[in-house]
């Protein structure tokens, strides 16, 4: 993992000042287990959570909101606030900051559509097939969360055959027993120092 952050350190500024790494999969893929570890080897950078932007009404419908309260103040090296939205109270919560900082990770569904690409420094995706993504979904959830992901399912269903992320990821992120497999991804070009490999290469596990 330190060796991912030490490279993605060396990125250039893709959004004004900062760094901004995407974090993209199906749900239930690890996003948020996975980013919150990168964020601590990168020294506790913020992680910006995608399901605080969406809401029930808006499950992939936040991109203005989401480029006007966060993506353009950050290129304008000003502090991003934006109110996260309650799950449970289904109503925005009191505003949250986000000062620019070398890196930010921003993770969720979502998180490599083509309005944000330009904005990113490197797209990473979580490599889990989307049946087996929305199982461990489910069952994390519980039975009581069953309707709202059959509506899910087919939300995101139709937004990853619209805006698909996963042929521009730089790097695909596997889970394995202990840590993480790190491969370049479709639209990546790892130089030959990069702790990066192709499947049928030696491993690289942080």
């Amino acid at each position: 993992m330190h060796a991912l952050a030490s490279r993605l350190r060396q990125l250039p500024p893709s959004c004004g000042p900062v760094r901004l790494i995407g974090v993209d999969g199906h749900a239930g893929s690890g996003k948020s287990t996975f980013a919150g570890q990168l964020a601590a080897a990168l020294g506790g950078v913020p992680v910006l959570h995608l399901d605080d932007i969406a809401t029930h009404e808006e499950l992939f419908a936040w991109t203005d909101r989401l480029l006007r309260e966060v993506i353009e103040p950050l290129g304008r090296d000003e502090t991003a606030r934006y109110r996260p939205y309650d799950w449970l109270a289904r109503r925005f919560g009191p505003t949250r900051t986000l000062p620019p900082a070398p890196v930010i990770l921003i993770e969720g569904v979502g998180a490599g559509r083509r309005a944000l690409r330009p904005y990113l420094a490197w797209l990473l995706w979580m490599e889990l097939p989307h049946e087996e993504a929305w199982t461990r979904g489910r069952a994390r959830d519980g039975e009581e969360q069953s309707a709202f992901w059959a509506g899910w399912v087919e939300a995101e269903l139709r937004h990853f055959t619209e805006d698909p992320s996963r042929p521009f990821a730089d790097l695909l992120v596997r889970q394995e027993y202990e840590g993480y497999e790190v491969l370049s991804g479709p639209n990546g070009t790892p130089e030959p120092d990069q702790e990066i490999t192709h499947s049928n290469g030696p491993s690289a596990v942080c």
